[in-house]
């Protein structure tokens, strides 16, 4: 089981936590949960005119292993104008932009989408059952 909750943080605002939103999926094969502004492909949506998101742009996929990816889908443009880290305690990586990074398994942590232009951020933690 994959499970994630969402917090738009916007500002001086850094501990909000209100409107977070939840999704989850079972570990199995082919599993797929998605973050960014599509309300007809994501489970986890931004706000509208948070440009720096793209309309799909995390996704989440179990493999063939039962271990969940995250991936930075390329969005339109060819330079993004976010960035995308991964965060477990005390370790950080940068995503790369059409990348895709391992979740440990048995582990929680935070997925970070930071806007280039301005103080917003959109923080998607998640635990992923062992």
């Amino acid at each position: 089981m994959l499970e994630l909750t969402m917090a738009t943080v916007s500002g001086t605002d850094a501990a909000a936590t209100a409107g977070m939103l939840m999704a989850e999926a079972p570990s199995e094969p082919g599993a797929v949960l998605r973050v960014g502004r599509d309300k007809a492909v994501c489970r986890l949506v931004t706000p509208d005119d948070w440009l720096f998101v793209s309309r799909v742009h995390l996704e989440f996929l179990c493999g063939p292993d039962s271990t969940w990816h995250v991936s930075w889908l390329q969005g339109s443009q060819p330079d993004p104008s976010s960035e995308v880290r991964l965060v477990v305690g005390e370790y950080a990586q940068t995503v790369s932009y059409g990348g895709s990074v391992p979740l440990p398994r048995g582990g929680a942590g935070e997925i970070v989408v930071q806007d280039r232009t301005g103080p917003r951020s959109v923080n998607v933690g998640f635990y992923h059952e062992g």
